[in-house]
């Protein structure tokens, strides 16, 4: 057993590790957007804060229907059938574009959003330029996404390892000039919105690089595009049976944290610069097992479409061991350098502060959005991704987010309900003094909403190693799923 760990870990390594780069080089693409707007004004830094508030939940629910791309497709590499991948691709991409379309559509008209939640009005104008630029280049991202997951499906991550590492350099250029300017050309300084407009050019770029790679390596075996496919309703719909829980997780997981940036952006623009700058942090050292999620979902599919169900086990719990291990080592140098980290953002005093104290809390809650992610991911290797939807449900927005709000911004009627049920308590059980009451619960601003988070993602942990147990030990569950 120990001799088959090892190997997995090996293998899972190798697998993960440009999964990693890709990740790491597009939330730098974000990083880039938070320190360059930030360099502008707070205010700028609020407003793409905000845009990406909506845009990026949005998002990850389009991306997580294409997801159902990379369990179907390396179940079928595992089987011997990879042949047969490239069918379920162009359904994938009809997926794709339609439904980037209608996002792009609606992204144009998210102003009254903003209004209606009541953040901060500096920063609205902003975030509504941002979003309608950046919108244009979802659908091409879409079509990206799918034939990434097409090549991770087939063990093959660097083709998006490689278009994401040159990527990068060329997001950061059309950041500074757009947000700069270009007078030579016309081109007038465009502040926060220009980042948008670098998003959208930069995912054309991924797509167009992509299909070349694609046309030209050994992903042409998956006879992608050796034909061409009309919409085919019954592959859609296996398609989305997949796809949808897949979606739906991501985007509560992700609109989760959302909603507590526009929550933050009712207290002031220097509180949602706080939060954005240990957001942008913890998002960083997120991908990581975000990455051994992914190269989890090829490893268990693969060997479940092997027929190798101890094998998928080991897959996944070395997964989850190896996730664990990193959760505990980024926790340790959060706390150690949370004043060094942020100072590298802003030299704004008061988001200094505050963005420092986030930080501990992010510290806490490593080891626990770390296994979250990564068994998700495990989940995915073996179809099972309706659950995780449940679980994502119920910790995030059951738990997470009213713990979070109470401790924001205090309520009265919740004070009124903890001194009722204090006060049930028998006065024997009181102790010395015998008074329990509760006179006042004050909010903790930004804090409270991050204590949210903490919980929110401890009980989505613990859920999900309870179903991974379950799933990964019940070979008749594993075929079932198989079906699917």
């Amino acid at each position: 057993m120990r001799h088959a760990a090892l190997a997995e870990l090996r293998t899972l390594g190798a697998l993960a590790a440009p999964i990693v780069i890709t990740q790491l080089s597009q939330m730098a693409m974000g990083v880039a957007d938070a320190v360059m707007a930030g360099n502008v004004s707070a205010t700028d830094l609020a407003g793409v804060t905000l845009g990406g508030s909506l845009y990026w939940p949005i998002l990850l629910f389009m991306q997580g229907l294409v997801m159902a791309v990379a369990p179907t497709v390396s179940q079928l590499h595992g089987a011997g059938r990879t042949g047969e991948a490239g069918a379920h691709v162009r359904q994938a991409l009809w997926v794709a574009v339609s439904g980037g379309v209608l996002v792009t559509i609606a992204l144009h008209h998210a102003e009254p959003l903003y209004r209606l939640v009541g953040v901060d009005e500096r920063g609205i104008p902003v975030a509504v330029g941002y979003l309608e630029a950046a919108s244009l280049g979802l659908t091409p991202l879409l079509a990206y996404v799918a034939l990434r997951y097409l090549c991770e499906g087939m063990a093959w991550p660097r083709a998006a390892m490689w278009i994401s590492a040159t990527a990068f350099p060329l997001k950061v250029g059309l950041n500074w000039i757009f947000i700069h300017g270009w007078p030579a050309v016309g081109l007038p300084a465009l502040g926060g919105v220009g980042c948008g407009w670098a998003t959208a050019i930069t995912m054309t770029y991924s797509l167009v690089v992509m299909v070349f790679v694609v046309s030209l390596s050994r992903i042409r075996a998956s006879n992608v595009f050796a034909a061409f496919s009309a919409p085919s309703a019954r592959r859609i719909r296996s398609l989305l049976a997949l796809g949808l829980p897949i979606g739906f997780t991501l985007f509560l997981e992700l609109a989760f944290f959302s909603f507590v940036s526009l929550l933050v952006g009712r207290i002031g623009v220097e509180t949602v610069a706080a939060h954005q700058v240990a957001f942008n942090v913890v998002s960083v050292a997120f991908m990581v097992p975000l990455a051994i999620g992914m190269a989890a979902t090829v490893r268990v599919g693969v060997n479940v479409g092997a027929g190798n169900t101890a094998a998928a086990r080991t897959s996944a719990w070395v997964a989850v061991a190896t996730t664990c291990v990193w959760g505990v080592a980024i926790a340790t140098a959060l706390m150690v350098l949370r004043h060094e980290i942020v100072t590298s953002y802003t030299d704004e005093p008061e988001v200094i502060r505050l963005a420092a104290a986030l930080l501990a809390l992010g510290a806490l809650f490593q080891v626990f959005d770390a296994t979250q992610v990564t068994i998700m991911g495990a989940l995915r290797g073996y179809k099972d991704t309706r659950a995780p939807m449940v679980v994502a449900a119920f910790a995030y927005w059951l738990v997470g987010l009213p713990i979070g709000y109470i401790a924001c911004f205090g309520d009265a009627d919740v004070v009124a309900a903890l001194n009722a049920a204090v006060n049930a308590v028998p006065k024997w059980a009181r102790g010395p003094g015998g008074e329990l009451a509760i006179n006042r619960v004050e909010g903790m601003g930004v804090r409270g909403l991050w204590w949210g988070l903490v919980a929110g993602l401890a009980v989505a942990a613990l859920a999900l190693v309870a179903r991974l147990a379950r799933v990964s030990g019940d070979p008749a569950r594993i075929a079932q799923l198989r079906l699917r």
